[in-house]
């Protein structure tokens, strides 16, 4: 795939009908990487028992590779431990390593927390079999074949019923699945079958930056990844769309900047007293809220009434959802995905009449923490507006003075090295 120096490649999995890891390595295979350094590269791993094979096939009137991976059955009990230590000893290149590593850290963070077990205690059933190894391994193989630095995804597409797993008949999708898709957009459909696998769902929660629909970006390639089963009434694939991010003045569009996914969550309060609902707001920030507020509206019975609102990282949702509810009192609450686009900011000290205020500073925007202002104030005897004033001229002035001390740098030093590192790092 051609793709723009220094552009932001993106793999994005349109997961239709789900997605499992051999169809994602189909897809990606199908998009262009090459089969046999994808080979090549799973073969650096201390392991036996296994080949891989390609076969392009039909779905549904639609072509797709599907992935063939052949083991040899085995008794071996891996725990996360044996799994890092055979990826360390591969000697894969960076980014590919931490990708590896990455997405069976959340495969045993997901099982240590339904089995009640640290992570480092997990014996693997299904995700740790040999053919799952070579599919994650594989995937990521691909994924550095393609040079490709950012994974997004659609909503995920899961099915009904019940499934037959190591730990016996469970429910659809798996327990695993929900546990490791934790915050992002799932969507059911009515079909009894395993659409999305533990191992599909953990390359998703381990690589995937972004849910949503297709980012703005130019195509390079695409390609479909074949599942073994084939359904009657839809296409038993995942695509994958691989291009170059939208840079500005690319045909006259400027791309929309990659957003954090984040987790609104919210409640409905009327009965409580203002103090208790500010109360919340404190408690909701102290627990790592990224930010928290309430809405008056009117409720059934003309009732005056409150929405708490709080914004979180998807992390720390279940946290923030129990103080939500402890603290308002609510007999439940609701939850929505969102993205976010946190503007870089520093934090910084000036001092006025001698005592420290913080300040923020951001693109165009100087802001005095209010709490340090007022604290000034009573000590001072100014009042809070002069404080703030006062605090930002001192930043200011600051930063005027910082900036020719800069240039005169410039003038009189020998240039530095400014090389970077340019080796990818893994969402997790």
């Amino acid at each position: 795939m051609r793709h723009h120096a220094d552009a932001a490649v993106i793999a994005y999995f349109n997961c239709f009908n789900g997605i499992a890891g051999d169809m994602a390595l189909g897809a990606l295979v199908d998009a262009g990487a090459d089969p046999d350094t994808v080979r090549s590269l799973i073969e650096r791993m201390p392991v036996d028992g296994w080949d891989l094979q390609f076969e392009s096939v039909m779905r549904n009137g639609i072509g797709g590779t599907q992935a063939h991976v052949d083991v040899v059955e085995t008794t071996v009990a891996r725990t996360y431990g044996n799994i890092v230590s055979l990826i360390d000893a591969a000697e894969f290149p960076l980014r590919m390593h931490n990708r590896v590593v990455a997405i069976f850290d959340v495969l045993a963070t997901a099982e240590g927390h339904l089995h009640r077990r640290p992570k480092t205690q997990v014996h693997f059933h299904e995700v740790g079999a040999l053919d799952s190894i070579v599919d994650i391994v594989g995937v990521c193989a691909a994924l550095e074949i393609l040079a490709v630095t950012d994974v997004q995804s659609s909503a995920v597409t899961t099915g009904t019923g019940m499934i037959k797993a190591a730990h016996g008949i469970l429910p659809n999708p798996s327990p695993a699945v929900v546990e490791l898709l934790n915050g992002a957009p799932l969507v059911g459909v009515d079909v009894n079958a395993e659409l999305t696998t533990p191992t599909g769902a953990a390359i998703l929660a381990a690589l995937c930056s972004r849910y949503g629909s297709l980012p703005p970006m130019i195509v390079g390639a695409s390609g479909f990844g074949a599942g073994t089963k084939v359904f009657d009434d839809r296409a038993n694939l995942v695509q994958v769309v691989l291009g170059t991010a939208l840079s500005d003045g690319q045909h006259g569009t400027i791309a929309a900047p990659l957003g954090q996914p984040a987790i609104e969550l919210a409640v409905n309060v009327d009965d409580a007293t203002g103090e208790m609902l500010a109360h919340a707001i404190a408690a909701l920030m102290d627990a790592g809220a990224h930010d928290a507020w309430l809405t008056p509206i009117v409720m059934k019975k003309g009732r005056p009434a409150y929405v708490v609102t709080a914004l979180a990282d998807v992390a720390l949702a279940d946290q923030i959802g129990q103080v939500l509810v402890a603290t308002t009192g609510s007999f439940g609450l609701r939850s929505r995905g969102v993205d976010r686009w946190p503007l870089a900011r520093t934090d910084a000290t000036v001092t006025v009449d001698g005592l420290p205020v913080r300040v923020k500073v951001g693109p165009g925007r100087t802001k005095v923490e209010f709490d340090d202002a007022a604290a000034a104030a009573r000590q001072s005897g100014r009042t809070v507006r002069d404080v703030i004033s006062i605090g930002e001229h001192e930043w200011r002035t600051h930063t005027h003075e910082h900036d020719h001390d800069h240039d005169y740098d410039h003038d009189h030093d020998h240039p530095h090295d400014h090389s970077l590192d340019h080796d990818g790092h893994t969402h997790s």
